[in-house]
């Protein structure tokens, strides 16, 4: 599927025109697709290297290992996950895949709400150092592209900046392992809407990302190497009353031939902090569109998606 490309040094550029051509290229996307692909994005090339490398050397761990790093608690939010404990929304088959989460590191001062400390992957000395700078960098390029969409939606530019800044993101590190025998109703990952305001995928090292269009028919996506992909999220298509489109995707399996290969994925999951509203813009209810949801938090919309799709109790 063709998705829509953006160029996010247009609107960082500082030049009014390619600015206002990139609010209105990704705003019009969003409606339409809820999925571009975004090049110059600013995530340097050599750390999406090294945070690969990391997540291969983590995966590789013996079992016992990486359980180490499993702690039931957290909910999955901080640390190792480990195979078949997560399932889509609705789904009752968990999806095949294990993960390692690494979340918010409040800057000195905030205390509005308490995130658990990382979990600190003692065998790889670069590993926590690498998921930090990437974290900030992912967090860099998704609060230019949520201005750039507070000025789509007639809000100030600098609106989400609030909520953003010491959110509840979370960077998180996917390993679809061999697929060894036939599954029987389970798909590397089931079809589902992100819970967050917006995603940022960098790389996967195998295809299988699927999206559902309008007609209900499923399509690949597909992005170049120097591409992220981003998508919207259930709390700003709520935010925005759908104007915003939160689209289903899925992860397939590979074809029988290739179910001895690995997958890896590594989504951004940019959320607000927990007390932010997600009670529709006022301009995005009409008459057309009347209000769809009730009034909620982003911390209350996600304990019940946690809950949802098996991760918390």
């Amino acid at each position: 599927m063709p998705i829509p490309v953006v160029d996010l040094a247009d609107f960082t550029s500082g030049d009014e025109k390619s600015k206002q051509k990139f609010v209105q290229e990704i705003g019009q996307a969003y409606e339409d697709v809820g999925f571009v692909a975004v090049k110059n994005h600013g995530i340097p090339q050599d750390l999406i290297d090294r945070l690969y490398q990391n997540v291969r050397d983590f995966f590789s761990l013996p079992p016992e290992e990486k359980q180490k790093y499993e702690i039931p608690e957290l909910a999955g939010q901080r640390g190792f996950t480990s195979f078949g404990k997560e399932h889509a929304k609705g789904s009752d088959s968990p999806d095949l895949k294990e993960f390692f989460q690494y979340g918010q590191m409040p800057t000195d001062g905030f205390d509005e709400e308490s995130y658990p400390d990382n979990v600190q992957v003692e065998q790889l000395t670069d590993f926590n150092p690498t998921f930090d700078a990437t974290y900030r960098a992912f967090e860099n390029s998704g609060r230019a592209i949520l201005s750039s969409l507070a000025l789509y939606l007639g809000l100030e530019e600098d609106y989400f900046d609030q909520y953003v800044r010491n959110g509840n993101s979370i960077l998180r590190a996917i390993h679809y392992p061999p697929i060894t025998s036939e599954p029987k109703s389970a798909i590397r990952a089931e079809q589902h809407e992100d819970i967050n305001l917006i995603t940022l995928l960098v790389g996967a090292s195998a295809d299988g990302l699927e999206v559902m269009n309008r007609q209900g028919e499923w399509e690949a996506v597909k992005s170049q190497p120097d591409q992220i992909v981003v998508n919207v999220g259930d709390m700003l298509q709520r935010f925005t009353n759908n104007k915003l489109r939160s689209t289903t995707h899925r992860v397939v399996n590979p074809p029988r031939e290739q179910w001895g290969s690995t997958r890896f994925s590594i989504p951004f999951f940019l959320h607000p902090k927990s007390s932010m509203s997600l009670a529709s813009l006022d301009s995005c209810v009409t008459e057309d569109n009347p209000k769809a949801y009730e009034d909620i938090t982003a911390g209350e919309y996600l304990d019940e998606r946690l809950r949802e799709i098996g991760l918390k109790k």
